[in-house]
């Protein structure tokens, strides 16, 4: 869950991962509580956490990590968010295959940060309702560093509980996947055929 940018990031880019995968409820479409919102990270923590600690092998941990980010998150949404104004240009068959390139890739990359989590541990602190979503404020403790604030939004807008992106000591998840995708879209001369392409190489 760390974003890459220096020693910190190593350990955002780890939570990042962990963290993309954190994000939607399956259930009934309830309007959405501080409890419900609470709800949803506790779950993603537990699985996350039961991974960790399962001593399964990487390709297996991915796998898993893979998995969660189904189960718990809007991929649709976030896929789209990072591609920006470009996701208008994708036909069907396109946007499909980019939103499960993008799922494979948020996979990978995440998911090979685990090893690095084992461990440690994420301890929900605080619900408080933003506008009209939830953040759900915890505390990340990795092994051998000082404890650091892990964010998760939580909306309710595709009419589920979704985690729809998560803040690592300041750091979106998202927008850090937005200039990602977007250096990735700009190598490929705005070729959303080679940026699926290079999506499903890349992480």
């Amino acid at each position: 869950m760390t974003t890459p940018i220096s020693s910190n990031l190593s350990r955002r880019g780890l939570l990042a991962s962990a963290a993309a995968l954190a994000l939607v409820a399956s259930g009934p479409a309830l309007a959405l509580t501080d409890a419900s919102a609470r709800r949803l990270v506790d779950g993603i923590v537990g699985e996350i956490n039961r991974v960790i600690a399962s001593g399964a092998s990487l390709p297996s941990m991915i796998s898993s990590f893979e998995s969660i980010f189904n189960k718990y998150a809007d991929v649709p949404i976030i896929a789209q968010s990072v591609l920006g104004p470009d996701a208008r240009r994708l036909s069907p068959a396109q946007m499909q295959a980019y939103i499960a390139a993008f799922r494979g890739y948020i996979a990978r990359k995440y998911g090979k940060r685990f090893q690095e989590f084992i461990g440690g541990r994420i301890e929900v602190n605080s619900v408080r309702e933003v506008k009209t979503w939830h953040e759900v404020t915890s505390t990340a403790y990795l092994k051998g560093q000082s404890p650091f604030e892990l964010k998760f939004l939580v909306s309710d807008r595709s009419g589920k509980d979704l985690f729809f992106d998560m803040v690592i000591e300041g750091i979106s998840m998202r927008l850090s996947e937005k200039t990602e995708i977007g250096a990735m879209l700009d190598r490929n001369r705005g070729n959303i055929d080679g940026l699926i392409a290079d999506l499903r190489k890349a992480g």
